[in-house]
């Protein structure tokens, strides 16, 4: 009798270790076919670059091939929709980034919790903002700029790429800490926003660094402060706006992250080929060059760094009243 339950107990054993020694093999085996990272926004923007570049590192890593697929629509919440919704396996992931924790607070209706229903697998950079103004401004500083705006309330115009585009809740964040009263001119996109900047019809602009440096270099338009907490390695000399505005702070972020209940193991072995991407000194380069700082966490440091943005620009966003176009 003792020998038939120790042969019993010996055998439930086994069984309970089959579908973790089964799923550490699936991980290990993946990918075994392509793998679908999907960017809310079209081609050749910074979402779509930062997820090319993590897609042919991890195509030649892991032997299988990384495909974008661009779906814009709605501020990247068609893109996250669609990942949200995929099945958990690992095939589909997503190129996420700060417009997805602004879209939390910017739409009413969306069909997804984006922080409940993804699965965070790494963290790739951080970007900054940059606050320019056309050299037709007096303002030398970001000082200048604030005592200008205060002396003529609502005639300085300040563009941005949309109703809840970065451009917009970084101006938002900086109206609210310094209490200045520029006149709001949303565009359709930062391409148009940059254009009428640099023929003068505004006159200030948080522009993504990524896309105003060159610019910037060419003396085509002044750069006051960047946005992020420490200054920029594209333009060490410009000071940060928290240097003159206390406590402030924007920046954006990219990463991959995936539908919820992936298997914990697919989600590791991701994380590991893409810190190992980020402390490739070409890799490294090339996110530089693109005006952003590389960000490497664990998916845990990840979760807790997508919760507390998502919560800090949310409070940006209702105090302000912005809803999405």
């Amino acid at each position: 009798m003792k020998l038939l339950r120790r042969n019993f107990l010996h055998l439930a054993a086994g069984a309970a270790a089959l579908p973790m020694s089964s799923r550490f093999a699936w991980a290990q085996a993946y990918p075994t076919r392509p793998v679908r990272i999907v960017v809310g926004f079209p081609p050749a923007g910074s979402n779509d670059i930062h997820a090319r570049l993590i897609a042919q590192w991890l195509s030649e890593r892991l032997g299988q091939q990384f495909i974008v697929e661009n779906r814009a629509g709605a501020g990247g919440s068609l893109a996250t929709e669609t990942v949200v919704r995929a099945a958990p396996d690992g095939y589909t992931l997503l190129e996420a980034a700060a417009n997805d924790s602004w879209n939390a607070a910017l739409y009413d209706n969306l069909k997804f919790n984006f922080v409940r229903d993804i699965a965070p697998v790494a963290s790739i950079s951080r970007t900054a903002g940059v606050l320019v103004v056309h050299p037709s401004v007096s303002a030398k500083s970001v000082p200048d700029l604030i005592a200008y705006a205060k002396a003529n309330p609502g005639k300085v115009t300040v563009a941005s790429a949309g109703i809840g585009s970065g451009p917009h809740v970084y101006w938002q964040l900086f109206k609210s800490m310094t209490g200045v009263d520029m006149l709001h001119v949303p565009y359709r996109g930062g391409g148009p926003a940059l254009a009428d900047l640099l023929a003068g019809q505004v006159q200030v602009y948080f522009g993504v660094l990524t896309g105003t440096v060159e610019y910037v270099k060419a003396g085509k338009l002044r750069a006051l402060a960047v946005t992020a907490a420490a200054r920029s390695e594209a333009l060490p000399e410009i000071p940060t706006v928290g240097e003159f505005v206390r406590g402030y702070e924007a920046t954006g972020w990219q990463g991959i992250v995936a539908p919820k209940n992936m298997p914990t193991e697919i989600v590791d072995k991701l994380n590991e080929e893409i810190r190992a991407a980020l402390s490739d000194p070409k890799m490294k380069a090339r996110i530089v060059d693109l005006g952003a700082t590389p960000f490497a966490s664990s998916p845990a440091e990840f979760r807790k760094f997508i919760l507390e943005y998502t919560e800090k620009w949310g409070e940006v966003i209702r105090a302000a009243n912005i809803r999405a176009e």
